[in-house]
């Protein structure tokens, strides 16, 4: 993955489905890092969302990889069929009977493999699987559905989680923000040590400005 600077990871839930290939090739002029696909069951979390032909339709169409976060139970039964070239699969560990299997099965398929932090997750409970990561996702909203407000707390859980891998680990380890990624919220999560920003409504997809204006502006704001 790339480091040194703020990537751009954009969220494909909230996207417009009926100007999505415009947008692709938007994405791709514009230098967008990737595309996040929330993967949900209805069991996990109370919604249903992007699924397996999506993703290989998306893959086809554009050369972005995809970031793909699984919101499932047994997320190994379907590390496969989300495995694309490059792309990055999380998970929740509480969804995996054997999470350190499950990460290492990630990486196998040619994949990077991160852990998904719920708001009420602490980030110590799981610390012996960061070192395993690529990659930790923390959720700054209840996962399940775009739109919501920012839980206070999941910027110390930002803060303490790099000051735990930066003194832990000895490869890098990027820290992904999914959850009211807003222009407000976006200086504070950079500061406290995020570096991969899930961006959906309240920033690429706000209607108070055309995409193009909004992927610039992150540019801006970030680099």
């Amino acid at each position: 993955m790339p480091a040194g600077r703020i990537l751009n990871s954009v969220s494909m839930m909230c996207a417009d489905f009926l100007h999505l290939e415009s947008d692709l090739g938007l994405f791709g002029e514009v230098g967008v890092d990737f595309l996040h696909i929330d993967v949900m069951d209805g069991h996990y979390v109370p919604n249903f969302a992007l699924g397996t032909d999506f993703c290989r339709q998306l893959d086809a169409a554009s050369p972005i990889p995809l970031d793909v976060h699984l919101m499932v139970e047994e997320p190994e039964r379907w590390i496969e069929r989300f495995a694309f070239k490059n792309s990055l699969i999380s998970f929740h560990p509480d969804t995996s009977r054997h999470p350190l299997r499950t990460m290492e099965a990630i990486r196998n398929a040619g994949s990077h493999p991160g852990i998904a932090l719920d708001p009420s997750i602490p980030p110590e409970q799981y610390r012996y699987l960061m070192a395993e990561a690529d990659f930790i996702l923390i959720m700054a909203v209840n996962p399940g559905y775009a739109g919501q407000k920012l839980i206070p707390s999941a910027l110390d859980k930002i803060r303490e989680t790099r000051a735990y891998i930066d003194g832990h680990s000895d490869h890098p380890i990027h820290i992904e923000v999914d959850g009211n990624v807003s222009w407000d919220h976006i200086p504070a999560m950079v500061s406290a040590g995020a570096d991969i920003l899930v961006t959906g409504t309240s920033s690429i997809f706000a209607k108070d400005l055309s995409r193009k204006e909004a992927l610039e502006k992150f540019n801006r704001l970030v680099r």
